[in-house]
């Protein structure tokens, strides 16, 4: 008897216009629409457009303007009939808004009702942070300590850890610094005070440990912020103590066992929802991102500054042309002028460097459907929801207030993550469109896909699918409260993210932009 094969329906053409003064749209069917295709309301397609990318819902002449979210994205660099694909090349992207035009705090948003009765098991420390994870984590001053530092770590996990129950896992903060560095150049500040601040991550516990090299530039004292001289925290191999390499192993296992009895005793209690720090962050981004996504993390953003939270968002290029946009959401002047700020510090750092904020986009970007660093802008951006920007962070700097805040970083991924981890996010939620199966050892990773498309076929790397949005299954505000829940689940240690299930982390990467020597 011959089976029957059962196919899925097929999708009726689709696409998303977010304002109406849009006159461009994306395309929602997966793997795009033919040539031909005619959506409802009698738009026909003049040629192939792919999934995410742009349609031309009316003529667009050349040199006029392009419009998505309702901004200008750009201007034609050639006549664009109506229903053909609005492709890259066909878009020049549109000057960056000056910083001495845009307004300073004069849209605030009034406080949000607050959102009471929402908790967390987290793991509480003595200076009253609140952890997710409890773990050991040994600082490096120098990378010529890495590779002895990982051989010590293998017999950690496998000869003390068994006996440390409550403890998750013992990580080292090893990175590229130390030596061979212009420690004194004032740029130097931004990777030092992130070393500094890493080491006193909410998830560590407090039990600060060093592993040095004893000839280095940056000496491991000022890690801890500690004067010189004998120091229980800090141990150095050059020390005259150790008798070859098999001593060295041994006195990083004998302080890391010190510090597992003291991890051993915390436990989960119950915290309520404002003890989170939670950072979100986008990678390999699409044209769903500011559609999906992004937007249903800003929802969630919002309420977890409703419950009291502190929330961070980042990535100053994908920031920088839509600053005027945030500026207005300024607690006051003083915050509006300190986002200037560090957008103007990275006017400066990438003109020294030869390039500028167009290099942002990835080809990756550009075959989700993102023509240019303004039409990603305004897609990321979502992410900070609606409440006010309350402070504003310079890379590295560790977070002091409460709410959303906008922590200074690059757009790497990496970086970005490195960053967020020494201003003290203890989780972080990540978008992507692409895919990637990017995570930190440090703190969970919560990723969010922009399409369901790439929630199924990557079913065992994201967390969560806000694709549904973009197929008309569930609202922005259900996939918020949706994410909100599953934070709190995370937070919890009640629900484990697929990147720490796999062990996939990524290595810390430093932002130095200052001289190497």
């Amino acid at each position: 008897m011959q089976k029957s094969v059962i196919k899925p329906p097929a999708q009726l053409p689709r696409y998303i216009r977010i304002s109406d003064a849009d006159n461009v749209a994306i395309v929602v069917n997966d793997f795009g629409l033919p040539a031909g295709t005619v959506f409802a309301c009698g738009l026909t397609l003049s040629e192939r457009v792919p999934q995410g990318h742009k349609v031309a819902l009316a003529d667009i002449a050349e040199g006029a303007d392009i419009v998505r979210y309702g901004h200008v994205i750009g201007t034609a660099t050639r006549h664009i009939a109506k229903g053909r694909w609005v492709e890259e090349s066909g878009v020049r992207l549109p000057a960056a808004p000056p910083m001495d035009q845009i307004p300073l705090a004069t849209k605030v948003p009034l406080p949000m009702p607050p959102l009471e009765g929402y908790t967390f098991e987290g793991f509480r420390n003595p200076d009253g942070s609140v952890g997710t994870k409890n773990l050991l984590a040994i600082s490096t001053s120098v990378q010529c300590v890495a590779g002895t530092l990982d051989y010590a770590i293998k017999l950690i996990r496998r000869d003390l850890l068994p006996r440390y129950p409550n403890v998750d896992d013992v990580i080292g903060l090893t990175h590229s610094y130390g030596c061979g560095v212009a420690i004194n150049a004032p740029d130097a500040v931004i990777p030092i005070r992130t070393l500094q601040n890493l080491a006193r991550n909410p998830n560590f516990g407090g039990q600060a440990m060093v592993v040095g090299l004893g000839c280095e530039k940056l000496a491991p004292e000022v890690l801890l912020r500690a004067p010189a001289g004998k120091n229980a925290d800090i141990m150095s191999l050059q020390d005259e103590a150790f008798t070859g390499f098999g001593p060295m192993v041994a006195s990083i296992l004998e302080m890391a066992e010190a510090r597992l009895e003291i991890l051993n005793r915390r436990h989960r209690e119950t915290c309520p929802a404002s003890d989170l720090v939670v950072g979100m962050q986008c990678g390999g981004s699409d044209a769903f991102s500011g559609v999906t996504a992004n937007p249903a993390l800003g929802f969630t953003s919002d309420l977890l500054v409703r419950a009291g939270a502190t929330v961070m968002f980042s990535e100053v290029t994908e920031v920088r042309d839509a600053v005027h946009l945030l500026t207005p959401r300024a607690v006051n002047v003083e915050v509006a002028r300190a986002l200037i700020r560090e957008m103007d510090w990275y006017d400066t750092y990438l003109d020294r460097g030869g390039a500028d904020r167009s290099a942002n986009t990835t080809p990756g970007n550009k075959k989700g459907g993102l023509a240019n660093i303004m039409e990603k802008t305004l897609g990321s951006i979502a992410k900070s929801g609606t409440a006010a920007i309350s402070g504003v962070l310079a890379p590295g700097e560790k977070a002091n207030t409460k709410g959303l805040l906008f922590a200074a970083t690059p757009a790497s991924d990496f970086v970005c993550g490195t960053l967020q981890l020494a201003s003290g996010i203890t989780l972080q939620v990540f978008t992507t469109g692409r895919g990637t199966p990017y995570g930190l050892a440090a703190a969970p990773v919560l990723k969010v896909s922009t399409r369901t498309e790439l929630a199924t076929r990557w079913h065992d790397l994201i967390d969560f699918d806000a694709g549904r949005i973009a197929a008309g299954e569930a609202s922005i505000a259900e996939t918020g409260w949706e994410l909100f829940r599953l934070i709190l689940e995370v937070a919890s240690g009640r629900k484990k993210v697929w990147a720490d299930h796999w062990g996939i982390h990524n290595a810390l990467t430093l932002f130095n932009p200052a001289p190497i020597t």
